[in-house]
């Protein structure tokens, strides 16, 4: 088999088994749906492991696979970017995914959606390698809109919860808000650069550096610092940054496997993969790394302050997310593109990870998801307590673990930044790493060590089907079945060692080669290859950093405040009621944007009916109705039927007519 036909099964398996499961489910069955689908992304993640090691020995591939559309100059394709970078990306979507349609055989085992759900998934495996494939702007979009109809459908997929309705209109409309940038910026590139394909693109990219567009007035703007913050205004809606990021947490709406998929491995990090696909661009606009860096500076600290107050277990981990791609955004920033993309992988396993164990959690409690009605749950489910430990752990740094390798060399790459806003930025993700250990093991504690609350619970039929393995509430909480504990298994192993194993290679070696681009003019890269001198040297001296201490005093005080003195949380709640107040409604940005946009658009569209519909469109037409009916009943008078009526207006119509002659004569 040759590689070209290699390429095309990695997304073309999973598609066949979504249009399988989703247009003969009822033939099929349950099993079937599962069987067809698994073995479809089974297929593609061989697929893609064959690919790496071929680019592994050198061979990368960029053409063209069908020619849709020929205009002129312009060629509308759909082709394969092959490299290292498209080959990481589809090994982690390709795993993770594997990982939550096995899962899903046990979490969604007594849903009647069962078939369609699978479907779902399958096509938005589909839709995101097509993404991270791609060759050239048109096939990002068109796998950049289809993840986005995807997780509509999937955030939807309880569609008699009004609550899910919601949140899944509101993560799509959002979405547009992002892609509009982004379809602006993709225009630009066409305009300026005549061409969609990557590699012409950026070939052409140096020549038009001082290339300046007048947007309004006569202010010139740099092209490319243009082309830069519009791209990456798309990105901002993927990947939730602020001030787009309201949809994630309401996303948790969804089935928890696909907050797994979705919102931790692959959706969201696509804005953050396109922004490192697009290094050649970015690296032309200091002010767009800027512009980078705040936004996700901002993100990474002031949604991670979110999640100390949340009480859902799904939520804090959605804010966790949150974060976790603000330290990522910020990388971007830097022009530490490979140290962004590697905090991408390493997270996309302790996050997938986290979010299925808390999936696991949600089963043994008979789908209450509040943390509060839980705790002492490590007796009696001890492989979900340990995996969400491992999770935990590689999210707050610990050394040695995943997160640890890429979360400090973000900071350090902050740290050696020389933009002007690098200093805010370095600050922003040295305070997250107290913010993010505190509020991970808050919940780490409450859900699995303390006395047991569960006994207090209100009972919680948050599915729309019944409980998923049909005990009855005053049943024990105990470990859920081999289907979902053996993906989080998985997934640990990853979470546990990646980072340490591929640090060097990712990092300093030349595995990214070619297909990341850093400017000279932006040394961060090297600066800290000089400081790196192997994993275990720089696990051994992370003892003596401030962000170890910072994740160490997080846990502590987590521990103290949650398993010691719980009184003193509550205490500080109502000491600083209003900071308490505006993180519970998360600085109220809905109910601003629900005042501004949804509001304003009901009061621009009333007035445009009363003012534009009812009194100019209908007043012309029934003003024009009107003017006839009078026209009408003035002649209706002369119609009567007597001679010397219409003799009267014969002789008043020919002294209209010879006046008029008259008067032209």
């Amino acid at each position: 088999m040759d590689m070209k036909t290699l390429y095309l099964i990695v997304p073309l398996a999973p598609l066949f088994g979504a249009l399988i499961a989703g247009l003969f489910g009822r033939l099929i069955g349950r099993t079937g749906a599962h069987v067809v689908t698994i073995a479809g992304v089974a297929v593609a993640l061989i697929a893609s492991v064959l690919i790496f090691q071929d680019v592994l020995a050198g061979h990368t591939y960029n053409g063209t696979v069908y020619t849709w559309m020929v205009l002129g100059d312009l060629r509308l394709e759909v082709g394969f970017l092959i490299d290292s970078l498209t080959t990481m990306m589809m090994l982690v979507v390709t795993f993770v995914s594997l990982m939550v349609h096995i899962y899903t055989i046990g979490y969604m085992h007594d849903d009647p959606g069962y078939q369609r759900f699978f479907s779902y998934i399958s096509l938005f495996t589909f839709a995101m390698l097509m993404l991270v494939m791609s060759n050239n702007f048109l096939q990002l979009f068109f796998g950049w809109e289809a993840v986005g109809l995807v997780s509509y459908l999937l955030i939807g997929f309880w569609y008699t919860k009004e609550t899910a309705i919601y949140a899944n209109l509101k993560a799509f409309l959002v979405n547009r808000v992002g892609d509009f940038g982004f379809i602006l910026g993709i225009g630009l590139v066409l305009a300026h650069f005549g061409s969609l394909d990557y590699a012409t693109v950026f070939a052409k990219a140096p020549q038009l550096t001082n290339e300046t567009i007048t947007i309004w007035g006569d202010s010139a703007w740099s092209l490319m610092t243009v082309i830069g913050i519009l791209l990456f205004i798309g990105a901002m809606g993927k990947s939730a940054q602020f001030p787009l990021h309201v949809w994630l947490p309401d996303s948790m709406e969804g089935p928890t496997p696909i907050s797994a998929l979705i919102h931790a491995a692959t959706m969201v990090t696509a804005g953050i993969f396109m922004v490192a696909r697009m290094s050649p661009l970015y690296e032309l606009s200091d002010v767009a790394l800027s512009f980078i860096m705040v936004i996700g500076a901002i993100t990474a600290l002031f949604m991670g302050f979110l999640g100390i107050v949340q009480n859902d277990i799904k939520r804090v981990v959605a804010y966790s997310t949150l974060s976790q791609l603000g330290y990522m955004t910020v990388a971007l920033g830097a022009s530490a593109y490979s140290v962004a993309v590697f905090h991408l992988m390493t997270h996309a396993f302790f996050k997938a990870l986290l979010f299925l164990a808390a999936g696991s959690v949600i089963i043994a409690m008979h789908h209450n998801q509040d943390i509060r009605y839980m705790g002492g749950l490590k007796k009696y489910m001890p492989i979900t307590w340990i995996t969400s430990l491992i999770g935990s752990l590689a999210l707050i740094g610990t050394p040695f673990l995943s997160g640890f390798y890429s979360k400090e060399t973000i900071i350090e790459a902050v740290k050696l930044s020389h933009l002007p806003v690098a200093n805010l930025a370095y600050w922003a993700v040295l305070i997250g790493v107290f913010v993010t250990a505190f509020y991970s093991f808050r919940m780490y504690f409450l859900v699995f060590h303390g006395k047991e609350r569960y006994g207090d619970a209100p009972h919680h039929d948050d599915h729309a089907h019944a409980d998923a393995h049909g005990h009855g509430h005053d049943a024990r909480p105990h470990e859920t079945p081999w289907v979902v504990i053996g993906p989080l298994l998985a997934l640990a192993l990853p979470s546990l060692a990646i980072g340490y194993m591929t640090i060097e290679p990712m990092l300093f070696g030349d595995f990214f080669g070619n297909a990341i681009y850093v400017s000279d003019r932006h040394p961060v890269m090297n600066e800290l290859n000089q400081h790196f001198h192997g994993a275990v040297a720089m696990g051994l001296h992370s003892v003596m950093t401030l962000p170890f201490w910072l994740a160490a005093a997080g846990v502590g005080l987590s521990a103290y405040f949650y398993l010691l003195r719980p009184d003193i949380p509550a205490a500080i709640a109502r000491r600083f009621a209003f900071v308490h107040s505006m993180l519970l409604n998360k600085y109220w940005f809905d109910e601003l944007y629900s005042f501004v946009f949804a509001k304003g658009a009901r009061l621009l569209g009333s007035g445009l009916w009363r003012g534009g519909d009812q009194a100019t469109i209908d007043g012309a037409v029934n003003g024009l109705a009107r003017l006839i009916g009078r026209a009408a009943r003035l002649l209706k008078a002369f119609q009567s039927g007597y001679i010397y009526h219409y003799a009267f207006a014969m002789l008043i119509g020919v002294f209209a007519l010879v006046t008029w002659f008259a008067r032209l004569n």
